[in-house]
């Protein structure tokens, strides 16, 4: 639309010009306008009558004078004025862009709607539909871990199938809170117990890495469910990329909780908090984003930093951290 309009000023301003040549031209034969005046020039021998120049001050044209063949008679209109004219027309023309220009938003706002309604309705759709198979989802999940409570926990099939199902639970929570932004309650909870919590979970799993853990003897006030999926989440990473004999080391330095893995590397460190961003086949690419949700939530300032194939995540505690 602006070249458009851009060659549309251009032609207006030939219009002008030619309009005002023809006037000129005019106002030769019959001196009936006030706008011109007239002059005579001399050594105008390289210039053609009844063509339309300009100079610092008017624009003119020459016409022959009979009579008198070295001079010529100079019919001018003051520069000023076109100036004015050419303004005047500039002005009309930039209103009527920016009405078309808001017009044409307008219409592609309304074609826009019209055209992505089909498609709000089938992520509606799609959104309820995961919703409720979540919703539905729960109720089996909650009969196993009840049942399995009560059989042998000693017995390694059964404590397989409750690792397996206490991670697809983990799971239904993080698709849950992605779908749903659940109300946190702060409660009074030791720092090293659920972190002792979510290593036993994930080191069977993962025997063939090093665990370190230093973790004090700080009691925590937020809401336990929600830090203890930011635990998981971070682990679940900290074990799904690491490197075959890597390790894994949590401790507490200060406020600051530090979890440090062995990794192969990540390409784009600032990007792994984005939503559905993921480096590699495994996951769903969005624990990483529960994560940072979680802690905005908690007041837990979280950072990840990259170096020599180490990967580490810091939550600061102090704003959770029971004094």
């Amino acid at each position: 639309m602006i070249f458009i309009f851009y060659q549309y000023e251009r032609i207006e301003e030939e219009h002008l010009r030619e309009n005002l040549f023809l006037e000129l031209k005019n106002y030769s034969f019959f001196f009936d306008d006030t706008r011109f005046d007239i002059d005579i020039v001399s050594n105008v021998d390289k210039k053609s009558p009844y063509e339309l120049y300009t100079d610092e001050g008017s624009l003119y044209i020459l016409v022959p004078i009979p009579s008198a063949p070295k001079d010529m008679l100079k019919v001018y209109y003051p520069k000023t004025n076109f100036v004015k004219q050419l303004h005047t027309m500039r002005t009309n023309i930039l209103y009527q862009f920016l009405f078309l220009t808001l017009l044409a938003f307008v219409i592609s706002l309304v074609f826009s709607f019209y055209a992505l309604s089909p498609l709000r309705r089938s992520l509606s759709l799609l959104e309820t539909f995961i919703k409720d198979i979540i919703h539905d989802l729960n109720t089996p999940i909650s009969n196993i871990l009840i049942n399995l409570k009560m059989m042998d926990d000693k017995n390694e099939e059964v404590e397989s199938i409750s690792r397996s199902t206490k991670a697809i639970s983990m799971l239904h929570n993080n698709l849950n809170t992605y779908l749903e932004k659940t109300k946190n309650e702060s409660e009074k909870f030791k720092l090293k117990e659920v972190i002792n919590e979510q290593v036993a979970f994930f080191a069977p799993m993962y025997d063939y890495l090093q665990w370190e853990i230093e973790v004090d003897e700080r009691i925590l006030i937020t809401d336990h469910h929600a830090f203890s999926r930011i635990l998981y989440n971070l682990l679940s990473n900290a074990c799904k990329y690491n490197t075959g004999k890597g390790f894994i080391r949590i401790e507490t330095i200060g406020d600051t909780l530090h979890i440090r893995n062995s990794s192969h590397g990540i390409k784009e460190p600032s990007r792994v908090f984005e939503r559905f961003y993921k480096e590699s086949e495994r996951g769903l690419g969005i624990g990483l984003h529960i994560v940072k949700a979680l802690s905005e939530q908690l007041h837990i300032k979280t950072q990840l930093t990259v170096a020599d194939k180490t990967v580490e995540v810091t939550l600061q505690l102090s704003e959770v951290t029971l004094n």
